[in-house]
């Protein structure tokens, strides 16, 4: 079970806590088990900070905490504090991350359900595509997705599979398997009725929850090898 502990301090010497924790990041390399790590600085107490620290488990938090480094870089920043730090530690019992939740909303709603209405809640107005497909190297607009879509939907009945996601910061990282029917005319192949798969890569970039730019690279000369045009 993934393990988060928080870290609640006061210090007028943030900068200093900072060369220590960039020291214990260098020393601890290959040896530490912490996963993720988020700073806060309140805003309205401007001494006063929240870290978050992932691990994949307590177990593993434990590990990380009897390294030698860790109780030094500890101790070095108990004496940098006003007091001494509090510490949270959680079980992890309910885990969401919304642009990846909305990244798989738009292929399996939107791509292979079809339901184009949903397109505005899920994209930017000023959407940016780039598609190896497109002979522009970027179009704009909303209605770069509904034309690609309703192409690809009047040529094929299809449906993806997430193989993998990863998502860092605005981004979104999706690795899927596309598999269509060939039902109608595609650039310019008559409907040949061939069950056809691909693998691809979607990289969407979120801004205000909204996907704001997309990047789409896509095995076409495989689909266009089982469609008999190569």
């Amino acid at each position: 079970m993934k393990f988060v502990q928080i870290i609640d301090y006061k210090t007028d010497r943030f900068d200093d806590v900072n060369a220590v924790m960039d020291q214990w990041v260098e020393q601890t390399k290959g040896k530490r088990t912490t996963a993720h790590t988020v700073t806060g600085k309140d805003r309205t107490e401007s001494n006063h900070y929240v870290e978050i620290v992932e691990f994949p488990s307590y177990e593993e938090a434990m590990r990380n905490s009897r390294l030698p480094e860790t109780d030094k870089m500890f101790q070095e920043m108990v004496a940098l504090c006003d007091g001494m730090p509090s510490f949270t530690d959680l079980d992890v019992v309910r885990e969401e991350q919304m642009n990846s939740a909305t990244a798989r909303r738009f292929f399996h709603e939107i791509a292979g359900g079809g339901n184009l209405e949903a397109v505005p809640e899920v994209f930017a107005a000023d959407y940016i595509d780039h598609d190896i497909a497109n002979e522009e190297d970027a179009e704009t607009g909303m209605d770069v997705i509904r034309r690609d879509l309703t192409m690809w939907r009047d040529a094929f009945d299809f449906t993806f599979e997430l193989d993998r996601q990863i998502t860092e910061g605005d981004d979104v990282v999706t690795l899927w398997t596309w598999s269509g029917r060939h039902k109608g005319d595609f650039q310019g192949i008559p409907a040949t009725g061939e069950q056809c798969t691909m693998t691809g890569t979607t990289i969407f970039r979120f801004e205000d929850a909204k996907i704001k730019e997309g990047w789409w690279h896509m095995d076409l000369l495989r689909l266009m090898r089982q469609l008999g045009a190569v």
